[in-house]
């Protein structure tokens, strides 16, 4: 028997008419859009399936419909009886993982999502942060650099996401961002390009954001689950409420562990990983982290089908 994980796509995988197939064809999809345009109050569903793609671009847009999307997928899923054994999410992902396997209500981490998108571009003027992906250097070294720059500028720029081997995004301020993208490659990065983001994502310049969101958590409920989901924060397995909470306030101005949540994943016994939602962004990091463990994705029909299809042999 193999072990499955669900592992859910961050800000970044959203394309106009995202699930729009799923949405044809699967009541329960209907019903998970239509929840999350009443929590909203707007239509999600309509920015989805028909833009414009500069509106499902905004922060506080994309992340509600990431969610929405993933929930619906990881949905269809449960049709067709596949569940997992552990879950993780990229970021924003984390949420579409807990509302998964219980932890959280759908409504209230669809709102909670839409705000954590507004506060975390509100937390840095636009204009005055940014991020950039560092390929083809070893992680150590970018941080190392990274903190160097920091302390000679007096200004944010950290090291946020480890996304696989030779991939790791940094985030800050303009310009101690631009000076470490120059130092990095100095010390032979393959290449170090600017991301188009508003905003420097899970750095400590969104501390303010964090705060913000803490507020919004508060009186939601996190359930303690069975189904374990692997935090950013730490990379390690959680199921208690109370800790999910404290750790979702945490991973909005902290780096996101990728790397070393599929790594764990993989040591504690999955050997398959489905992408649940648009996309196939961790897909391809799965294929550099964990070589020759099964990885599959499902967004639409095609790819639902050809997963099944695998599961069952």
């Amino acid at each position: 028997m193999s072990k499955i994980a669900f592992v859910f796509p961050g800000q970044g995988s959203q394309t106009v008419g995202m699930c729009k197939a799923f949405y044809d064809e699967y009541a329960v999809v209907r019903e998970i859009f239509a929840e999350a345009d009443a929590a909203l109050g707007y239509s999600i569903s309509k920015m989805c399936f028909e833009g414009p793609a500069s509106d499902l671009q905004l922060t506080a847009n994309t992340q509600p419909a990431i969610l929405t999307a993933s929930t619906a997928c990881g949905a269809v899923l449960k049709e067709h009886g596949i569940s997992c054994a552990v879950a993780a999410g990229h970021s924003l992902g984390e949420y579409s993982a807990l509302v998964n396997v219980g932890a959280m209500k759908f409504a209230d981490a669809v709102v909670a999502v839409h705000k954590r998108g507004q506060f975390m571009q509100e937390a840095v003027p636009v204009g005055q942060g940014s991020m950039a992906a560092v390929l083809g250097l070893d992680s150590d070294k970018i941080v190392e650099i990274c903190k160097a720059v920091e302390a000679e500028m007096g200004a944010a720029v950290q090291a946020v996401n480890f996304n696989c081997p030779g991939q790791v995004v940094i985030a800050g301020a303009v310009d101690p961002v631009n000076k470490a993208i120059e130092a990095l490659k100095a010390a032979g990065a393959k290449r170090a390009v600017l991301l188009p983001v508003s905003a420097p994502f899970h750095s400590t310049l969104m501390q303010p954001a964090a705060d913000r969101l803490a507020e919004v958590l508060a009186p939601m409920e996190i359930k303690d689950i069975t189904i374990p989901v692997v935090a950013n924060v730490n990379a390690l397995e959680v199921t208690s409420g109370e800790e999910i909470k404290k750790l979702l306030i945490k991973q909005a101005a902290s780096p996101v562990l990728w790397e070393t949540s599929v790594r764990n994943m993989v040591a504690n016994g999955v050997d398959t990983f489905v992408e649940v939602g648009p996309g196939k962004v961790l897909t391809g990091f799965t294929k550099k982290i964990a070589k020759g463990m099964t990885a599959l994705n499902v967004e639409d029909p095609a790819s639902l089908e050809k997963t099944l299809a695998a599961l069952k042999a």
